[in-house]
């Protein structure tokens, strides 16, 4: 298959820094050898802040990161509900099914593995109007801790997953529980994908309370934000009904009565493009 051209990547300043340092450190010990364990310690202290910053799903210190809609998209008074984890084979119909009622497109961040077992819904996604965009190929839950050649394989095979079975490269890709390290961006840069992150998410992987994962959704709601839900691994009512159908109907009506319009991430990043 043929690539795009690759972006050109830009080393974030937390990276620069840490090679710099890297190297000061080395000259250090060749100079004076008894110092070692300061230096050791200096150099701890640096992997400490690499590692909680990658723990910061939010973060931008390790490249770009969208959190948000670009302004443009806040000004049209738009938002975007993601979707993680799917397709499920139980769930993902269901919420196809509600989000059409509504009249409301949403992204999904699909895992390709899951998408090679499901294909004909990621086919239905695509149908209905909705985006399917990169959440990995296996969504590891040692994805932070993999070197650059074990990411960018994870990437490579999430992005080739998809395009096999929705005809379209994804433009965006979603860490598996948003966690990452400083291998991650230049392997996003290289393969044309924008990082995103989320303005809010309501734990409903863990939160059994509709309501409760509603009102963390819409706490403080502006024009401009990123939603996060989970069509697959989410939890279940008590009645056992998953959550992001419990929830989800407040939710719309509630985003609807303060004058917000749902959009796909690539429908607010580029208005004049259709998914």
């Amino acid at each position: 298959m043929t690539e795009a051209p690759a972006r050109r990547w830009r080393m974030p300043l937390l990276v620069r820094i840490t090679l710099l340092l890297h190297a000061a450190l080395l000259a250090a010990v060749i100079v004076r050898p008894g110092s070692w364990p300061w230096l050791l310690a200096l150099l701890f202290a640096n992997h400490a802040v690499l590692a909680a910053v990658g723990l910061w799903p939010r973060s931008t210190w390790l490249g770009q990161n969208y959190t948000r809609l670009p302004p443009a998209a806040a000004a049209r008074r738009e938002i975007a509900l993601t979707i993680d984890d799917g397709p499920d084979p139980e769930v993902t119909p269901q919420v196809l099914d509600l989000l059409d009622r509504y009249n409301v497109k949403a992204t999904f961040f699909c895992i390709g593995a899951n998408a090679a077992r499901h294909p004909e819904l990621c086919r239905n996604m695509i149908a209905r109007g909705h985006a399917i965009e990169n959440h990995s190929q296996h969504h590891r839950h040692n994805f932070s801790l993999l070197g650059w050649a074990g990411i960018a394989r994870e990437v490579q095979a999430g992005q080739d997953t998809l395009y096999a079975i929705a005809g379209r490269r994804p433009a965006f890709f979603r860490a598996p529980a948003g966690l990452r390290n400083p291998f991650l961006d230049p392997v996003l840069a290289r393969l044309e994908l924008r990082l995103v992150a989320w303005t809010r998410r309501g734990f409903d992987t863990r939160t059994t309370d509709p309501g409760l994962v509603k009102r963390r959704l819409m706490r403080d709601l502006k024009p401009g934000a990123i939603l996060l839900m989970h069509d697959s691994n989410c939890a279940r009512t008590a009645a056992g009904v998953p959550v992001i159908l419990a929830a989800l109907p407040d939710l719309l009506d509630a985003a609807a009565a303060a004058g917000l319009h749902f959009v796909t991430l690539s429908a607010a990043f580029h208005p004049t493009h259709h998914d």
